[in-house]
């Protein structure tokens, strides 16, 4: 009685799962698994993974393996090097500078791209493809072309020696593709839910923000999430518009460990690129379900 009761209780269930993958999906996945064997995927996934993940390694163990050591196992681990690293050399005014900078392009490239995303999807102007292909055209413009005019005006601004210039600096070069990439997604949002919304008595900017807004938080991540690790990564702005060691950004920290000749201390370089790596590493594995489903943010059926 039991076990009958309990086949009666498992059928539907299979039922349902079977039910749950359409007919075509089955027979197209039982010929994807006898077309390609499960080791023609994990060989080749594997190796790329061993191949990324031997340098992260290599850095880690030189960071965390004490000075003079040949072993391959960071045992017995010191954190000599991130002490120094943190205390002696600076990194911790570096480490702030360069996540006021980070938090700073973020907040500033999604603003303005939302905004500007929003009228190039909503409006239409005249000179509206030419103001696109100049977006586009500037992408091809490399950040070293502009560093004696920004220079210049950053000069005229009093703005050199100040974190402001980095960080407008780095707006303005993520600004065209954020632009572009925000107003597509913008336009994958139905023009008709936002009508809906006037109707109902709500104005142009309410009903953005209550219909829109929330449809576009998958790209708003991935747009946000580009720019800060751009910010971030970056060295060239930092090295030449700013001059004391107090404004120093991680980048710029690191390339004065390196020293010169045989006076490198790999240990402490190690470290340091532990600490530049870390922050990468962890937006990214909160954000990673959210960069997968950026592009298609905004997009409905039916």
């Amino acid at each position: 009685m039991t076990a009958t009761t309990a086949t009666a209780i498992e059928r539907p269930s299979r039922h349902r799962l079977e039910d749950a993958v359409p007919p075509g999906g089955r027979k197209r996945r039982r010929a994807l698994d006898a077309g390609n064997p499960r080791w023609q995927i994990y060989v080749p996934l594997g190796l790329y993974l061993l191949f990324t993940l031997i340098p992260f390694y290599w850095m880690l163990l030189f960071a965390l393996r004490p000075s003079g050591s040949t072993s391959l196992v960071p045992w017995p681990a010191t954190t000599k090097h991130f002490s120094k690293v943190w205390n002696d050399l600076g990194f911790a005014i570096f480490f702030k500078n360069s996540l006021l900078i980070g938090v700073a392009t973020l907040f500033m490239t999604t603003v303005i791209a939302l905004l500007g995303g929003y009228a190039l999807a909503r409006f239409n102007f005249r000179a509206k493809q030419l103001f696109m292909l100049a977006l586009l055209c500037s992408q091809f413009i490399p950040g070293a072309l502009m560093l004696v005019p920004l220079f210049q005006i950053f000069a005229n601004l009093r703005l050199i020696d100040s974190l402001w210039s980095v960080i407008i600096a780095e707006t303005v070069f993520q600004l065209p593709l954020s632009i572009i990439l925000i107003s597509g997604f913008i336009k994958n949002v139905p023009v008709s839910l936002e009508e809906a919304a006037w109707v109902d008595g709500c104005g142009r900017f309410r009903a953005f923000c209550a219909v829109v807004l929330p449809l576009l938080r998958p790209g708003l991540i991935a747009v946000g999430s580009f720019a800060f690790v751009h910010s971030w990564n970056h060295f060239l702005f930092s090295l030449m518009f700013l001059s004391t060691q107090e404004k120093y950004t991680i980048p710029v920290g690191l390339s004065y460990t390196i020293g010169s000749g045989e006076s490198v201390d790999l240990g402490t370089l190690a470290a340091g690129g532990v600490v530049a790596a870390v922050p990468v590493v962890i937006v990214f594995a909160f954000i990673q379900k959210w960069l997968v489903t950026g592009f298609s943010a905004g997009a409905v059926k039916g």
